[in-house]
C-alpha cells in the first residue's frame, strides 16, 4: 500500500499531466489548500485549477480507498489458503469497488443460507453432480443416497431442492456471471414506480410518479431522488428490473448449461432460481445505490453552483444601509447599520395600524434617512416585502432622496441566522427581530460576508438537499465557500469570525484566536503580524496570508493578493525599475515597461510573475460584478395578479435539474421548465442561468389552487414542443 501511486490513473482518468497531479498530491500530503495551490503553485502543478485540484484529490481519495479494500481482501483471502496466482492477479487488476467485490463473493463470510444449510446437510457432491452435468446417470436415482432423516433429507424431492439451493448460490457468487447481470442491468435495467394504493387516496405531490418506467441509464437526478423520496414515505414502492428469465438463459450459456444432460432440468431450475432469489435482487441493490449516489452528486453539484453565485452576487459594498423585516401585526424592524455593518440603532416602523401609525413611520424613517445618509434601504423579500418596499420608495421619493435606492433582499434562513449563536454573539443586546433586520441589511452590502454566518442548507438554493448524503453535501458546499471566500479575499482588520473561518488554512478556532488578538491589540497593521497570534504558525500563515488584506497598512502589498513569500521580489522589481514598491501600485504604464521574463527562475514562472503584474495593477481587485438592483412590474404584486400571457421581469432565485425557479416579486417563484429555458435544446440549465441572474419571462399558465406558476424564456416567436 506504500507503494501504491495512483498518479498515472488519475492523469489518465482526468486527462491530466502526471507531473500536475503528483505536485498536488505532494502538496496536498503536506498540508496545503486546495484555492493556495491553485493561486500560488501553480508552476510546480502546471497551472491546474481549484476545479482540476478537487478533481485530482477526490480521485485520489477514491482510488487509495478502492486499494486499501484490495489489500484487506487480498488478505481475508490469503488467510482461508485460497489465494493463487491466477485469482491474485485479477484482484489486482480490478478497477472497481463492485469488480473487486464480485470476485471477493465467494470467499465472503455469509450468514445462514439455504446453500449453506444444504451443504450442512451432506448435499455438495450433489451439487456439484448438478453442475457438472455428466451426459451419463439419473439425477434422481443419484439423489436416493442422500435421503437421510437424521439429516432432514426426507425425501428425492428435498436432496434435489438443496443441491440446487448451493448451484443457485454458486452461480450466483461467480465474478463472471455477476458482471454478466451489471451489464444487463446497465443496458435494459429500468427504475419502475407505483403507488401504493393505500397511500394515494388524497391527492399527493408524487402523483407524477404513480405508474412510471424509465432506464437507468438515462432516468434524471431528481427523478431519482423524487421516487426514493415518495418511496420512504410510503406513497411509491420501486423497484429496478431487468427480464430474470433472459438473464437465467443468458448465465446458461455462460456456465456451459447442456441441454442433452440428464442433469440439465435441475441446472435449468437452479439457475432460474439464481437468476430471480439471488443474482437480481443483489444487484438491484447495487444498482439502486449507483443511482441515487449518482443522483446526489448531479444534486449536489447543481447546488453548490447555485450557492457560489449567491456567495459571489454583486456587493453593495461599504455604505450606511438601513435594513427593514417586513410585518404587520407587530410591526416593521426597522435597523440602520453602518459602513462595516455594525449595528447602529433599531426601531419599529407599524404600517397597518392605523393613519396615525403610518404618518409616524413615515416621519421616523425619514429622520433616518436625514440622520444616516444611507445609500439604500434594504427590505426582506417575504410578505408584504414588495408593500414595505413601496412605503419606503415613497418617503425616500417625498424627500427627494435621489441618491438613496430601496432594494428588496432575499430573506432566506434570516430567522436562523437571528437565533443562532453567532447573531447572538454579533449583537448580544436586542432582540432576534432586530437581528434579521441588520442581516438582511448586511445582505446587501456583503452577501458573502454575511451568508458564510449560515448553514448553506437553510438559504434555499438547492435541490432535495435533505435527501442527498450529507457528509457528501457538507464538504461540496465547505469547498464552495472556502474557493468564493478566497477569491474575493478578506479585509483582516474588519472580517467577522465567521468569514475569517472559511479562508483557506484557517478554521474557526483560529478565526476566533485573530478576532481575539484583533480586538485586544486594535487591529493589524501588516500581515506578518498574524504570526503574533496564538497557535498561527507558519505553515497556516503560508496558507492564509494571501486570501487577508490590510488596506491603509504601512506596505501596499498587504493590501493585495500578492503572497508575502514574494514581498521581495516585487521590492526588487521596484528597486530596478529606481521607485518604491508604492509607486508600482496601480501604474499601469511603469507596469507594462518593465521585462518580467528577467525575474523568472526556477521557483518563479511566467504564471506567477503575471499574476503579480495583474495585482500590482489592480491592487486587490474584487471579482464580484457591480451592483445593480433588480424591479418588479408595479402592478402584478400577488399570484392573483399574474396572468397567461404577461410579459415580467425576474430574478433566478435556484437552478435545479428540471428548470429554473424565478423570482417575479409575488411571494410565490415561478418555475421556468428546462424546455423553456431557450429557444434551443437546453440539457444542463446550468449552461443557460445561474442564481441571481436577470430573465425576461412569459407567464404560460397559474394554478391558484397549488400556487403554481408556469413561465417561459423563449423569444416569443419559438414555438413550444408539440406545437405545430
Amino acid at each position: 500500500m506504500s507503494d501504491f501511486d495512483p498518479s498515472p490513473r488519475i492523469a489518465e482518468d482526468l486527462k491530466l499531466p502526471v507531473r500536475g497531479v503528483r505536485a498536488v498530491a505532494q502538496l496536498l500530503a503536506g498540508g496545503a489548500t486546495v484555492p493556495f495551490i491553485a493561486r500560488y503553485r501553480k508552476e510546480q502543478t502546471g497551472g491546474l485549477d481549484e476545479v482540476a485540484i478537487r478533481a485530482v484529490e477526490e480521485k485520489r481519495e477514491s482510488l487509495l480507498e478502492l486499494e486499501a479494500r484490495r489489500q484487506t481482501i487480498l488478505r481475508a483471502i490469503e488467510a482461508q489458503g485460497k489465494l493463487t496466482p491466477d485469482l491474485r492477479r485479477d484482484l489486482e487488476a480490478c478497477a472497481s469497488r463492485a469488480a473487486l467485490e464480485d470476485l471477493y463473493a465467494p470467499y465472503k463470510a455469509k450468514r445462514r443460507t439455504r446453500a449453506s444449510m444444504a451443504r450442512e446437510r451432506g448435499l455438495e457432491p450433489l451439487a456439484k453432480r448438478i453442475f457438472a452435468q455428466p451426459s451419463q446417470g439419473d439425477p434422481r436415482t443419484e439423489a436416493r443416497a442422500f435421503v437421510s432423516a437424521d439429516k432432514d433429507v426426507p425425501d428425492v424431492d428435498a436432496a434435489l431442492a438443496g443441491a440446487r439451493d448451493i448451484v443457485a448460490e454458486l452461480v450466483a457468487d461467480r465474478a463472471d456471471v455477476r458482471a454478466l447481470a451489471r451489464a444487463r442491468f446497465d443496458r435494459e435495467g429500468l427504475v419502475e414506480s407505483a403507488r401504493v394504493p393505500a397511500k394515494t387516496k388524497a391527492p399527493t405531490k408524487f402523483e407524477a410518479y404513480y405508474d412510471t418506467s424509465e432506464r437507468c441509464r438515462t432516468i434524471p437526478s431528481h427523478r431519482v431522488l423524487a421516487i426514493l423520496r415518495g418511496e420512504e414515505e410510503g406513497v411509491l414502492r420501486v423497484k429496478v428490473r431487468v427480464d430474470e428469465d433472459a438473464l437465467a438463459f443468458e448465465t446458461a450459456k455462460l456456465v456451459g448449461w447442456r441441454r442433452g444432460s440428464p442433469f440439465a432440468t435441475e441446472l435449468e431450475e437452479a439457475l432460474v432460481d439464481s437468476s430471480k432469489r439471488l443474482l437480481c435482487p443483489s444487484i438491484e441493490s447495487d444498482v439502486r445505490a449507483d443511482l441515487k449516489e449518482r443522483a446526489d452528486v448531479e444534486a449536489v453539484k447543481i447546488f453548490a453552483e447555485n450557492l457560489a453565485k449567491l456567495l459571489l452576487a454583486p456587493p453593495l459594498g461599504r455604505h450606511v444601509v438601513i435594513g427593514i423585516d417586513p410585518g404587520q401585526r407587530t410591526g416593521c424592524k426597522c435597523v440602520v447599520v453602518d459602513d462595516t455593518g455594525k449595528l447602529l440603532m433599531h426601531t419599529v416602523l407599524h404600517l397597518v395600524q392605523g393613519e396615525a401609525q403610518l404618518t409616524a413611520a413615515k416621519k421616523a424613517l425619514a429622520a433616518l434617512v436625514t440622520k444616516h445618509a444611507p445609500k439604500a434601504v434594504a427590505v426582506g423579500n417575504g410578505t408584504h416585502g414588495r408593500e414595505t418596499a413601496d412605503f419606503a420608495r415613497a418617503v425616500v421619493a417625498e424627500m427627494n432622496a435621489k441618491d438613496v435606492i430601496v432594494v428588496l433582499v432575499s430573506e432566506s434562513g434570516a430567522s436562523v441566522y437571528s437565533a443562532s449563536d453567532v447573531a447572538r454573539e454579533e449583537m448580544p443586546d436586542v432582540d432576534l427581530t432586530v437581528r434579521g433586520a441588520a442581516s438582511i441589511a448586511r445582505r446587501l452590502q456583503d452577501p458573502l460576508a454575511e451568508l458564510v454566518k449560515l448553514d448553506p442548507k437553510v438559504i434555499g438554493v438547492g435541490q432535495y438537499q435533505h435527501d442527498v448524503h450529507q457528509p457528501l453535501l457538507r464538504r461540496k458546499l465547505d469547498e464552495v465557500v472556502e474557493s468564493a471566500v478566497s477569491s474575493v479575499g478578506v479585509e483582516l482588520n474588519t472580517a467577522s469570525a465567521s468569514l475569517l473561518s472559511r479562508v483557506a488554512g484557517v478554521g474557526p478556532s483560529l478565526a476566533k484566536k485573530i478576532v481575539a488578538h484583533r480586538d485586544a491589540r486594535g487591529g493589524f497593521r501588516s500581515r506578518r503580524e498574524l504570526l503574533d497570534v496564538s497557535s498561527l504558525g507558519p505553515k497556516a500563515f503560508e496558507q492564509a496570508a494571501g486570501f487577508m488584506r490590510i488596506h491603509g497598512a504601512n506596505n501596499p502589498l498587504d493590501a493585495s493578493a500578492v503572497h508575502p513569500e514574494r514581498y521581495r521580489l516585487v521590492e526588487r522589481i521596484a528597486r530596478d525599475a529606481g521607485v518604491e514598491v508604492s509607486a508600482l501600485v496601480g501604474d499601469e504604464a511603469l507596469l507594462t515597461r518593465i521585462v518580467w521574463s528577467r525575474y523568472a527562475d526556477d521557483e518563479v514562472g511566467a504564471p506567477t510573475l503575471e499574476d503579480i503584474r495583474r495585482e500590482l495593477a489592480r491592487p486587490g481587485r474584487d471579482p464580484r460584478a457591480s451592483f445593480e438592483a433588480p424591479s418588479f412590474r408595479d402592478d402584478v404584486r400577488t399570484i392573483e395578479d399574474v396572468k397567461e400571457g404577461m410579459t415580467l421581469e425576474g430574478v433566478v432565485t435556484n437552478v435545479t435539474a428540471f428548470g429554473a425557479f424565478v423570482d417575479i416579486g409575488v411571494h410565490q417563484d415561478g418555475l421556468v421548465h428546462v424546455s423553456q429555458l431557450s429557444d434551443r435544446f437546453v440539457k444542463d440549465p446550468n449552461t443557460v442561468v445561474r442564481v441571481g441572474d436577470r430573465l425576461e419571462v412569459r407567464v404560460l399558465s397559474v394554478d391558484l389552487a397549488r400556487k403554481r406558476i408556469s413561465l417561459s424564456a423563449k423569444s416569443a416567436s419559438a414555438k413550444s414542443p408539440g406545437t405545430a
